[in-house]
C-alpha cells in the first residue's frame, strides 16, 4: 500500500474547510498561526467561562436580570465574548427544569462551555430528548418529578440556550470562584443539577 493509500479521502466539509482556509490565507484575511491559535483555544476551552457566569448570577440578583433578559450582553460584560449570536439563558426553577438539544446537527454554546460532549451530538439524544425528556434526564441520573415541568429548548445556527441551573442548597455564604466549581457542562445543558461538594 503506499503512503498515500493509508489515509481517507477527505470529506466535502473537510475540503470546503482547507479551501477556505487556503483562500483566506493567500488574500491575506488570517495568516496559518491565527487559524491554528483559534482552533488550540477552542479544543482546548471547557465550561468554566459557562460556570463563571452561573456564579455570577447566583451571586449577583441584577446581573441575573440582566442574563435572562440578554445572554449575550450579560456575558460581554464578563468580557465573554459571544461571536453573532443570540444567547438565551433559561432558568431552572422548583417547577420548571429546562434541557437543550440541537435536534438538526450540534449547535452548542462552544464559546462558553467547549467541545460538546459526543452523546449531545449523536441521533439517539437529539431525537429522544425531545419526545421523552424525563426518561433521558433518568437516564443521566436526573430524575425529575411528575410535578416540575420540563421545557425542551432546540437551539439553531444563529440562537444558543444555555441554563442557568438551581443553585445548590447550603451555598449561600460560599464566594463565587467556589460555585463556579460546582458548575459542570451537564447542568449547563439541563441534563444534570449543579451539586455543592
Amino acid at each position: 500500500m503506499s503512503e498515500l493509500g493509508k489515509y481517507a479521502p477527505l470529506t466535502y466539509f473537510q475540503l470546503m474547510e482547507v479551501s477556505l482556509r487556503e483562500l483566506l490565507v493567500e488574500k491575506g484575511v488570517v495568516s496559518d498561526a491565527e487559524v491554528d491559535a483559534v482552533a488550540t483555544d477552542m479544543k482546548t476551552r471547557g465550561p468554566e467561562r459557562g460556570a463563571k457566569v452561573v456564579a455570577r448570577a447566583w451571586t449577583d440578583p441584577a446581573y441575573k436580570q440582566r442574563l435572562l433578559a440578554d445572554g449575550t450582553a450579560a456575558c460581554e460584560e464578563l468580557g465573554l465574548d459571544v461571536p453573532a449570536l443570540r444567547l438565551v439563558v433559561v432558568e431552572n426553577t422548583p417547577e420548571v427544569h429546562n434541557v437543550i438539544v440541537c435536534t438538526l446537527c450540534s449547535c452548542y454554546p462552544r464559546m462558553l462551555l467547549g467541545l460538546p460532549p459526543d452523546w449531545y451530538k449523536s441521533r439517539e439524544y437529539r431525537s429522544r430528548v425531545v419526545r421523552e425528556p424525563r426518561a433521558v434526564l433518568a437516564e443521566f441520573g436526573t430524575a425529575i418529578p411528575d410535578e416540575v415541568a420540563i421545557r425542551v429548548h432546540d437551539s439553531t445556527a444563529d440562537m444558543r440556550y444555555l441554563v442557568l441551573p438551581l443553585r445548590p442548597a447550603d451555598t449561600e455564604d460560599w464566594s463565587e470562584q467556589r460555585l463556579a466549581g460546582i458548575v459542570t457542562r451537564d447542568s449547563m445543558i439541563g441534563v444534570a443539577p449543579a451539586k455543592a461538594a
